[in-house]
């Protein structure tokens, strides 16, 4: 956590110019990564189509590893915006829980290829101490203090509920589904994840009428 949060800070006092730097070359990995690894993506390309100078690559990051990991965590950080909004006001942490997958879901459904960056990204953000992870933290352990999840969540919950919505997205981005049958998947995959961390199937009907792929209203 410590690392990511001092990256952050560096970059928010950085120059307008090395702003501006790493903006493109953050761009142009947003562009190239929906097609292509990072494995298979020289540098030299990289900088060609951000139109910056190669040496200004390594003044931002370590190694194209390094790089990649951050053009996921932009695109993660603009998912869990969205999950926040989605769920400001909602009290239950496990509605907070399904309201973050039905936001992946749609993000997947309505951004396939900015999604198809993050799933590519080879640096998967899955630790507990992890601070894109924190809300989904705070509502598993809300959860379990009120008694409403197996045990086992508190030390496998999150990294459950991130591969659930991963394989869900990944799914979803390689067959294109109709809407109608992207919310049929997302119902499906909602009811059985909730039923693996322990909440009740008639709770987690529940939940799915209230938690749809148009929205969290």
């Amino acid at each position: 956590m410590v690392k990511y949060e001092l990256v952050m800070a560096s970059t928010a006092s950085a120059s307008p110019r090395s702003q501006r730097t790493r903006a493109a070359l953050i761009a142009a990995g947003l562009d190239l990564l929906v097609d292509r690894p990072i494995d298979a993506i020289p540098i030299d390309d990289l900088v060609a189509r951000a139109g910056v100078a190669k040496g200004s690559f390594f003044n931002h990051f370590a190694d194209k590893y390094d790089f990649a990991a951050a053009v996921a965590a932009e695109v993660r950080m603009e998912v869990e915006a969205a999950v926040a909004q989605a769920n400001a006001g909602v009290s239950d942490p496990v509605i907070r829980i399904a309201g973050g997958m039905a936001v992946a879901t749609r993000f997947a459904v309505d951004q396939p290829r900015r999604m198809m960056v993050l799933l590519r990204s080879q640096v998967p953000a899955t630790s507990l101490t992890h601070p894109l992870n924190r809300g989904l933290k705070e509502d598993i352990e809300a959860a379990l203090a009120e008694g409403l999840l197996h045990p086992e969540a508190r030390t496998v919950g999150l990294l459950y509920w991130l591969g659930l919505c991963q394989i869900l997205m990944a799914h979803l981005i390689e067959t294109r589904p109709p809407r109608d049958i992207a919310a049929e998947r997302f119902r499906e995959m909602l009811l059985l994840g909730l039923a693996g961390l322990g909440v009740p199937m008639a709770r987690a009907e529940d939940i799915s009428r209230i938690v749809v792929l148009a929205g969290n209203d």
